[in-house]
């Protein structure tokens, strides 16, 4: 059997995969269901193939149920943060974008950079995932169903209110459930003491990392856990003449991302490393969104910090 490489494109409904071995590529569309693994797999078989590794982007909860099928399947798989593989894509000077170029590109690079071996989430985790993301779905339907209580009329309010009082019970529910989970897990309950040792981070944001971030050991460092969740720097810059402003990436987990902004501005006036980092960058003149950004990813890199060594909140040694 011959050697291939498996570069998969996930999205919602469907995946598009590019099975690359030695030079030649065979592209196929799969539908992202059970039905879709199966024949999956089936295609690689009539292949004639031995899979030494798959690969695939991380995005969020499309890609899970996939991964986890190829693992049980015994073919090595990687999860990969987005912004990997967009670099690599600039490397190659690739301008043409679809699902199946993308596997392709997906890929080649599984065959050159060879990625971290994935493996499943630990039930609890997925548990606590699972609840986290739950939590910030009742938020926002609470949200939504309060702005349209504004400007219903005095015949439709009592029905918006109803609405409103049920999501508010279930996100109570929710809360009680989640803080039940970590304070029942001994690991979860001595992460979440460290991580609320850290002035800004609370309860909220505190079940947010340990469900997507808690893992130290899947990160080599803080900046590789900046790049997941989308906070480390894009300059545009392009030699003498392009000196555009610096912004974040923007390429990681957008609800943790959200999650962060809150405890960056509390961090401003109560966490005394964070109160000297924020001062000394708006005396450089720093524009005030591009300090919280800065801020964040400074939260970020405590947050790994004080869970990679198992250490409360210092001020003298998080500086």
């Amino acid at each position: 059997m011959k050697e291939a490489f498996l570069g998969i494109d996930i999205s919602k409904l469907t995946f598009d995969v590019a099975l690359l071995e030695e030079d030649k590529v065979k592209s196929k569309k799969f539908t992202n269901n059970k039905q879709g693994f199966k024949k999956l797999t089936g295609w690689l078989d009539s292949k004639n193939v031995c899979i030494i590794h798959a690969c695939m982007e991380a995005t969020g909860v499309y890609g899970e149920h996939l991964a986890e099928y190829l693992f049980l399947n015994k073919i090595p798989v990687s999860i990969v943060n987005p912004a990997r593989i967009k670099g690599f894509s600039q490397s190659e000077l690739s301008r043409a974008k679809n699902d199946e170029l993308d596997a392709k590109l997906i890929a080649r690079f599984c065959k050159l950079i060879r990625p971290k071996l994935w493996e499943p989430t630990p039930d609890k985790i997925k548990f606590l995932q699972q609840w986290v993301r739950r939590l910030d779905d009742l938020i926002k339907l609470q949200r939504q169903e309060e702005n349209r209580l504004e400007a219903a009329s005095d015949y439709m309010k009592p029905y918006i209110e109803k609405t409103v009082k049920h999501i508010s019970n279930q996100i109570k529910e929710a809360k009680k459930i989640i803080n039940e989970h970590i304070d029942n897990n001994p690991e979860l309950k001595e992460k979440s003491e460290l991580l609320k040792s850290i002035p800004g981070i609370g309860e909220a944001t505190t079940a947010q990392v340990l469900a997507f971030i808690g893992d130290t050991g899947k990160f080599r460092n803080a900046k590789e856990v900046a790049a997941f969740v989308g906070l480390n720097p894009k300059q545009n810059q392009s030699g003498t003449s392009v000196r555009g402003r610096t912004r974040l990436s923007k390429t990681g987990d957008a609800t943790l991302r959200k999650a962060l902004y809150m405890p960056a501005i509390v961090s401003m006036r109560h966490n005394p490393v964070i109160r000297q980092f924020a001062s000394r960058l708006e005396s450089s003149g720093k524009h005030k969104m591009a300090i919280i950004g800065a801020i964040m990813r400074k939260l970020i890199h405590i947050i790994y910090g004080v869970l990679k060594n198992k250490n409360a909140f210092n001020a003298e040694l998080n500086c």
